[in-house]
């Protein structure tokens, strides 16, 4: 029979354990702090872009935050041609398939970004010449990427931003060489190469009512055509201080009515100056470094702040009003450090798009996206 002072022991040590697990969990990134997953749980998937450090979880902090907060992950470039099809005849899944991992591990859904896209695309591309070896090129991508994914990913951005400011066809290099019918011929293939997965058009600024018409006609051709497309993904790469709500609004009200998933795929606030004053989002864009593009480099002041939160409250709500129509909002970066707004499109500034800060800290954004579901709105929504 065990004596009183073992008890004794064993129900100090005990308690000295529980101690060191509550205070290890009080210590960690999100203790405490609600859930953007559990908040949305019923409304739409909430996602996240990941970069390779995060997605091979060599960060403690975000990998401590990241499952708590996520259900859905976009991969922020290694599934983009230049990464996955280094050579004609040579494929790189490594990373791919890590996400795939991680993404079952931790209960999320992969999102696949993207299979044709006219930037960074792999070098022995750009230096082809002849309309048959970019088909070739075109057929064998898409076959074999898409494939290989079969039900490991959800879904699948098919083709991303080939559409102009106008609503128009990007002279891109597919365009030049395949023709017009190059897009509805991708999401044929992508059909067929991954019938298991959901298959998206992606593109910035679809909101705005010219380019929203170029997409809206791109989709019924597609649809025309007998292909499958399952939904639309726009970008949203917006200023907090200028966010055109109604566009917004208008543009889920069009797309959903063709019988499509709408998802707000890269989701970004920024709190910078534009030097083009505009919302555009063309990666190959750059401009010089300028101090007076650069206001902020060691905080944000309470009136930013507040535009950043307004920003975003009023798009929470906006996204719960028509949250069956929504399929996901995915935030293009984790944190503000991370985010390729801090670049672009001038190297070296300080940026704060997102709702945790450098060191994964909630910021009040994030607080005011919670309280969308809290208010008395909210409430009546669920």
């Amino acid at each position: 029979m065990l004596n009183k002072n073992f008890y004794s022991l064993f129900a100090g040590t005990l308690g000295l354990l529980l101690s060191a697990c509550t205070g290890a969990q009080q210590n960690s990134p999100g203790a405490g702090t609600p859930s953007l997953r559990e908040t949305f749980r019923n409304d739409f998937l909430i996602g996240t872009a990941l970069n390779v450090p995060q997605i091979e979880e060599r960060d403690p902090k975000a990998a401590a935050l990241i499952p708590l907060q996520f259900n859905a992950v976009t991969p922020e470039n290694i599934m983009k041609a230049e990464v996955i099809h280094p050579q004609w005849d040579k494929y790189n899944f490594e990373m791919g398939d890590k996400l795939v991992a991680y993404a079952q591990k931790n209960n999320m859904k992969v999102n696949a970004h993207t299979l044709i896209w006219h930037s960074q695309l792999p070098a022995f591309v750009r230096n082809i010449k002849d309309a048959d070896s970019i088909k070739q090129f075109f057929t064998n991508h898409i076959n074999t990427v898409a494939a290989h994914y079969d039900g490991k990913v959800f879904s699948w951005d098919v083709v991303n931003e080939a559409l102009e400011e106008d609503g128009s066809l990007r002279k891109s290099i597919f365009l030049q060489k395949l023709g017009e019918d190059y897009i509805v011929e991708a999401f044929r293939l992508a059909q067929k190469a991954s019938p298991h997965s959901e298959l998206y058009y992606n593109d910035y600024n679809i909101e705005q009512p010219r380019k929203r018409a170029g997409a809206i006609a791109l989709i019924k051709k597609i649809q025309a055509a007998g292909v499958r497309i399952d939904g639309v993904g726009i970008q949203g790469h917006w200023r907090a201080y200028n966010i055109s709500l109604k566009d917004i609004e208008e543009s889920i009200r069009e797309f959903s009515a063709l019988g499509i998933k709408v998802m707000f795929t890269e989701l970004d606030l920024g709190v910078l100056p534009n030097p083009w004053d505009s919302d555009a989002a063309d990666v190959n864009k750059k401009a010089e470094y300028n101090a007076k593009m650069n206001p902020y480099p060691t905080g944000l002041p309470d009136s930013i702040q507040s535009k950043l939160n307004k920003g975003y409250k009023d798009l929470f709500t906006l996204f719960l009003k028509y949250k069956g129509k929504i399929g996901r909002v995915t935030f293009w970066g984790v944190n503000d450090g991370q985010s390729w707004l801090n670049n672009w499109p001038i190297q070296g500034r300080t940026n704060y798009p997102l709702l945790f800060d450098r060191e994964f800290k909630p910021k009040q954004a994030f607080y005011s996206v919670i309280e969308t579901k809290t208010t008395k709105a909210g409430k009546k929504d669920n």
